[in-house]
């Protein structure tokens, strides 16, 4: 997707100054998030545009969303994003690394959202703002799977996507930390074509996991009912 802004129903995130581009992953990550229960408060990890915190904010009445964001020029898009929507009283970005929110914050979140970098295939490009945005070493698994267990609350949600094939790896250094999953979602770009993302919810609570799946489209531009019903709240026109 290119660097104009993109509307939503409810709200606009521009993304000229952002590496990484609104894509597909985040709005279903937005849109599948479980609110069952009812977030007091939220952090969003690796923001970026903020566009996990805005659909938060759209579908969830939770009074405290906050976001943080390592790179200068996605974090002061992600606060101009906040400011100029309707629930700027409830966003809140931090331009801060992982690590050192980790260190000054005391309080915990009921809900944690992440769409973290990944592609760890020995690859890079000559935009080395965009590896940072997409590379797992950027905010490696263990660092973040290791910071959610200290920011979240005994009864919080903690969701995620990854890669499919990085999933089993995922949930076991999640397990290390006592942090289970709960529902995974497996993604699919078309009946034929192989499992690509995993939406994973995790808690501090053993539970036995509840598996669904999600095709995208029939063909190029032919949404599933599935896929229109997740993510009509928020595309135009769906």
């Amino acid at each position: 997707m290119s660097g104009n802004p993109f509307f939503f129903k409810q709200f606009k995130v521009n993304q000229n100054r952002c590496a990484m581009k609104i894509g597909t992953d985040a709005v279903l990550l937005g849109a599948w998030t479980s609110i069952r229960n009812n977030p007091f408060s939220i952090l969003d990890i690796g923001a970026g545009t903020g566009i996990l915190s805005l659909m938060l904010a759209q579908r969830c009445d939770a009074e405290l969303i906050d976001a943080i964001e390592i790179d200068p020029d996605a974090y002061e898009q992600c606060v101009d994003n906040f400011e100029t929507s309707d629930w700027n009283d409830r966003l809140f970005c931090y331009h801060a690394s992982l690590a050192a929110f980790v260190e000054d914050i005391e309080d915990t979140y009921d809900l944690i959202i992440s769409n973290p970098p990944f592609y760890s295939e020995d690859y890079k490009t000559e935009n080395s703002q965009r590896d940072l945005a997409r590379f797992q070493e950027a905010m490696p698994f263990h660092h973040l799977i290791e910071s959610v267990t200290q920011l979240l609350s005994d009864r919080g949600l903690f969701s995620v996507i990854v890669p499919y094939q990085e999933e089993a790896s995922f949930i076991k250094i999640a397990a290390s930390f006592n942090l289970f999953p709960n529902n995974i979602l497996h993604v699919r770009g078309n009946p034929n074509s192989n499992i690509k993302r995993s939406l994973i919810t995790l808690s501090f609570h053993e539970s036995e996991v509840n598996f669904n799946e999600l095709i995208i489209e029939t063909e190029r531009h032919q949404y599933t009912d599935d896929y229109i019903n997740l993510t009509k709240d928020f595309y135009l026109k769906m």
